[in-house]
């Protein structure tokens, strides 16, 4: 048997149900620190592994001495790939579940160096700090090998990936003469924008805790989107059966992305175990924390062409992106303009080259958070060269159907968002002349630009356990990386049971619960808050026969569809005055739990005839200042259209903290690459630069009211990503309205603004 440790459970309030602003109920385990994370579980006999990186980028290991490390004091094993074990993996191409096409990276695997600060070596010691010591001893020696970094450098190399694995859908075929229509256009804009590697920086490092269990079985705690997608990669890469291992995540402390495929880590750590029959941990640090995928950088062609009137006539984007050379990472960056705008000529062109990095990773909204504003900068490029208002622009181009497959948008209150939004943020009094709004030294400028993003739902199941005391256990294998999932998916049983949020335990995090995908795309409640719903059906169908069979009729000759839940009472929904306790009920049936499981299966066919998605409209204020260059964004509001909102004060935060990522994209975040080592410079948090407190101004969220009876029973589309999409070509846009200088390459820092006035003086 694996050993079972417990997980704390979930503190508690009363509170309301869906719909509702409830306060997070895992809340309070976070602030008082009772909440564990991966690298805090601790067992008797626990050590340490320290994983040394590679000094060069590309080449082959000729020479590896352990032997001073070994002597340390402390250290009981050093694996390389001199000595490492045989596992399964090595023979065949184990993916995980969000593994692009190739051949994935094998930690340990030959002498090859293919990337900087590869992994080389694990060193295992009684301690962390013995084993930080023993790594600090090991000697490796190199030949190396020309690299090459440098996207610009290679972009006239790069190809045009297929249908790639994991949901990438290439962009649709050219419609019309884009070319003959962008020449003949009375007005156009070409220009190229340029965005720089990012790298997730959660505030969790990753880490995995490996417990060898008395019978040889291993429970793993892993910082993870997914616990089943950790399970069955450990399973299939050393050859385990499923029995042989949990993997427990209850809480995760952060990730953008970064936890969606098992890292190396991992690896090592169930490696170590199982050769040493210890319980092992192997936490990274901050700048190995930069060595296993990031946000690529991407350059991008965008040319419009347009009538007098606005009417776009013309559309190209064209993209080039980075990705290794082992794996065809790929995302969905350009289709996005095809879809947003309606326009008879259209070409959308995405190429990927080859460079000697680690395979990017998604990182939040990934593809949209590059596309979207390159289109949106480029829209608002053309609306100052037409003289009219951008959001103006934005609607006369409005499609309330999907041009890239000639379908309609299973719901789209787009135009909702750009009205209310304009008017919660005073639009109407933007003086639209560049440079134009300012007060003393401070430039002032008010930009906007649309967002979009998929609303995915996935296969997901759930188990509901209703106690005779009314406590209501529901537990599904997904993750909480901070979205609310633990709360989200207690209101949906609460509500559907008619129960108080403090009569409901939602479990989570455990790959022996029932099965759901990782948490990752906004597709959360989509996916498993559906399972829930439906698990939690199947309890209140069961509840309502055992209420019309009770003995005496207390609810009289009603059938189930006149009953409804409330309360913690069966009640006639004619008149809930006439209910019954749901004890009582379940008494009445000799029955002491009701336990039901459901799935969730998107309506394929439904979902097949429309574009379903999240749209979003953002408004930003900046205030430049005009000596020194430096950028303030002032205040932000976001209209968000998203289905049902579940939690508007879960959801609220969650494009809160999309709209402060987002300003980190237009204004500071940057991985600086020294191409001549090939390696990352600024890899911690003092150089490489987030936004924090004094960055952020006011931020303003609006939900607009939306109906949607396909994307899901809920009628709920995710809101994890939609919150960045749009900031940083608002913010982008604003600045050039503050300044009249337009900045094209992220981030907009205050020496390209400096340059641009001192241009913009020259001339």
């Amino acid at each position: 048997m694996i050993a079972k440790p417990a997980i704390p459970d979930v503190l508690r309030e009363p509170g309301p149900g869906i719909g509702k602003p409830l306060s997070r109920v895992d809340g309070p385990l976070k602030v008082t620190g009772q909440a564990r994370y991966a690298a805090e579980f601790n067992v008797p006999g626990l050590v340490h592994g320290y994983i040394v990186s590679s000094t060069i980028t590309k080449g082959r290991i000729t020479r590896i001495d352990t032997a001073a490390a070994l002597r340390r004091p402390g250290v009981l094993h050093v694996f390389t790939h001199e000595n490492r074990p045989h596992v399964a993996w090595f023979d065949r191409k184990w993916k995980d579940e969000d593994a692009p096409s190739g051949s994935p990276f094998r930690p340990l695997y030959d002498d090859r160096i293919v990337h900087a600060m590869q992994p080389v070596a694990l060193v295992v010691a009684e301690t962390f700090e013995a084993a930080r010591e023993g790594a600090r001893l090991v000697q490796v020696e190199y030949e190396a090998e020309p690299h090459e970094t440098d996207l610009a450098a290679r972009r006239h190399e790069a190809f045009t990936p297929g249908k790639e694995k994991g949901g990438f859908e290439p962009p649709p075929k050219p419609r019309g003469d884009p070319d003959r229509a962008l020449a003949e256009a009375a007005v156009k804009v070409d220009v190229e924008y340029v965005q720089p590697t990012e790298h997730h920086n959660p505030m969790e490092m990753h880490g995995s805790t490996v417990v060898y269990n008395d019978d040889g079985t291993l429970t793993v705690h892993d910082k993870t989107q997914g616990a089943p997608n950790s399970h069955s990669w450990v399973c299939s890469v050393f050859g385990l059966s499923k029995s042989a291992v949990r993997v427990i995540s209850p809480f995760v402390g952060g990730a953008f992305g970064s936890g969606l495929r098992p890292q190396h880590q991992l690896f090592m750590a169930v490696m170590a175990a199982l050769q040493l029959k210890r319980s092992v941990r192997v936490e990274l640090s901050r700048p190995q924390m930069f060595t296993f995928g990031h946000r690529p950088p991407t350059i991008q062609r965008v040319a419009l062409g347009a009538a007098p009137d606005g009417t776009l006539q013309a559309m190209i984007h064209e993209a080039v992106q980075e990705s290794s050379q082992f794996e065809n990472y790929v995302e969905i960056v350009v289709n996005w303009s095809g879809q947003q705008y309606r326009c008879d000529n259209v070409r959308l062109d995405y190429k990927l080259a080859r460079l000697d990095v680690f395979t990017p990773l998604d990182m939040r909204a990934p593809g949209a958070a590059t596309g979207v504003p390159a289109i949106e900068m480029a829209m608002d490029e053309l609306a100052h060269a037409l003289r009219m208002d951008p959001v103006e622009l934005r609607l006369r181009n409005y499609t309330d159907r999907d041009p890239n497959q000639d379908k309609p948008f299973s719901s789209k209150e787009l135009r909702a968002c750009f009205a209310q939004g304009a008017e919660r943020f005073g639009w109407s009094r933007r003086n639209p002349q560049p440079r134009s709004m300012r007060e003393g030294r401070q430039l002032i400028g008010w930009g906007v630009a649309s967002g979009v993003w998929d609303a995915m739902q996935g296969q997901a199941d759930a188990r509901a356990t209703l106690g005779i005391d009314g406590h209501l256990v529901v537990a599904s294998a997904t993750a909480d990386i901070g979205t609310g999932t633990y709360t989200v998916m207690s209101q949906i049983a609460a509500g559907t049971l008619g129960l108080p949020i403090g009569n409901v335990t939602f479990k989570l995090g455990d790959s022996a619960l029932p099965m759901a995908p990782i948490e990752g795309g906004s597709w959360t409640v989509s996916s498993v808050g559906s399972a829930v719903l439906a698990a939690c059906e199947r309890v209140r169908g069961r509840l309502y026969k055992l209420a019309a069979k009770m003995e005496g009729a207390p609810l009289g000759k009603a059938k189930p569809a006149d009953m409804v839940l409330t309360d913690g009472h069966v009640a006639l929904a004619a008149d809930p005055a006439r209910r019954v306790p749901i004890a009582e009920v379940m008494r009445s049936g000799g029955v002491l739990a009701i336990e039901e499981e459901a799935r969730s299966v998107p309506y394929y066919v439904k979902r097949a005839q429309h574009t379903l998605a999240t749209h979003s409209a953002v408004f930003a204020e900046v205030r430049v200042d005009e000596d020194l260059g430096t950028v303030q964004v002032s205040r932000i509001v976001s209209a968000v259209a998203a289905g049902r909102i579940i939690n508007p004060k879960t959801a609220g935060s969650q494009v809160m903290g999309g709209v402060v990522m987002g300003i980190g994209m237009a204004l500071e975040e940057e991985t600086f690459m020294d191409h001549g080592l090939g390696r990352y410079m600024n890899h911690d948090l003092a150089e490489y630069h987030v936004p924090v407190n004094a960055d952020i101004g006011s931020i303003d969220v609006i939900f607009v009211d939306e109906h949607d009876e396909v994307v899901n029973p809920l009628g709920a589309k995710g809101v994890g990503e939609i919150g960045i999409v749009g900031v940083p070509a608002a913010i982008a846009n604003a600045v050039f309205h503050a300044t009249g200088v337009r900045v094209r390459e992220l981030p907009i820092t205050l020496d390209k603004v400096l340059a641009g006035l001192s241009r913009r003086s020259a001339a």
